[in-house]
């Protein structure tokens, strides 16, 4: 969740264009993002983040710094801005610039946060919205956010993905950064106790009965199963011509015999039919002949 206050005037700008043309265009977004606002000589666009997104789609965080004629200054509000934005011809101009979607970058009240956790969306079971709610790992800064479909799934794994090279990249900067820094100086008896610490995982993963031997009878097992598997889909349909023959002959037998057979019941309801017409003009004679 963002900890983002209203005064601090966050409005975040999907554009469906890729970061690099957004980095390389930002004075003229900034231009134009001006002029939507008016040209009003008392405002100044400001670029907070640029940040790149799945489906070559980019977020700009932006806010607005408004001079007054004293001299002051201040943020405009984001809800104000949001405001603005979604506004039917300023709404229009946003979209001729490439922007998909526009939402403000505040926290949530502890009132909001009480109702959002209270109320299950819409399609969610409740004993399920209760469930994520206790697996949430930190309360304080997540909150569960149902996936409806198919796409919103792909799309969650698409942000995962990036997030996670992201991350990546960061860490093999932090490492050379470390590694430079560290450079010409003795190992330290913390690094050394590191080192041992890694070492024993290790040993631990590599062990013949530890994870590693485990992992790799599973592997096994996955590519037997896949092995057997492809045999058997590719032999699935195959069946001998004798084989196929001797079935055809059994079936026809069979369908012999179910067809004898409904003749045979036929037969037997047209007994009955005889022995039922019959009894019934022996009681109509007798009672003829007793009337």
């Amino acid at each position: 969740m963002p900890n983002n206050k209203d005064e601090d005037g966050l409005v975040v700008l999907v554009f469906n264009k890729k970061e690099t043309d957004i980095r390389s265009q930002q004075q003229q977004l900034v231009e134009s993002l001006h002029k939507v606002l008016g040209g009003n000589q008392t405002l100044t666009v400001n670029v907070e983040g640029i940040k790149t997104l799945p489906d070559d789609q980019t977020e700009v965080v932006i806010y607005i710094i408004e001079r007054s004629p004293n001299g002051t200054s201040r943020r405009v509000p984001a809800t104000t801005l949001y405001a603005h934005f979604e506004q039917t011809n300023i709404k229009t101009q946003l979209q001729q610039l490439g922007v998909t979607l526009s939402m403000t970058r505040t926290e949530l009240s502890p009132a909001q946060i009480k109702q959002l956790l209270q109320n299950p969306p819409a399609g969610v079971d409740p004993i399920i919205w209760e469930q994520a709610k206790v697996d949430n790992p930190d309360s304080e800064k997540l909150i569960p956010v149902p996936m409806v479909g198919f796409k919103e799934l792909l799309r969650r794994l698409k942000v995962q993905d990036q997030m996670t090279k992201q991350h990546q990249t960061r860490l093999d900067v932090l490492i050379k950064q470390e590694i430079q820094r560290k450079s010409g100086y003795a190992i330290q008896a913390d690094e050394e106790q590191l080192r041992v610490q890694l070492d024993t995982i290790q040993c631990e993963l590599n062990a013949p009965t530890q994870f590693k031997g485990r992992l790799n009878e599973l592997m096994s097992q996955i590519r037997m199963q896949n092995h057997f598997g492809a045999v058997r889909s590719e032999e699935r349909y195959y069946i001998d011509a004798d084989l196929l023959r001797e079935i055809k002959q059994h079936l026809k037998q069979q369908q012999e015999g179910l067809s004898h057979l409904i003749s045979i019941i036929k037969d037997d309801l047209e007994d009955i039919k005889l022995v039922e017409h019959g009894l019934n003009e022996t009681i109509h004679i007798r009672g003829g002949v007793f009337s």
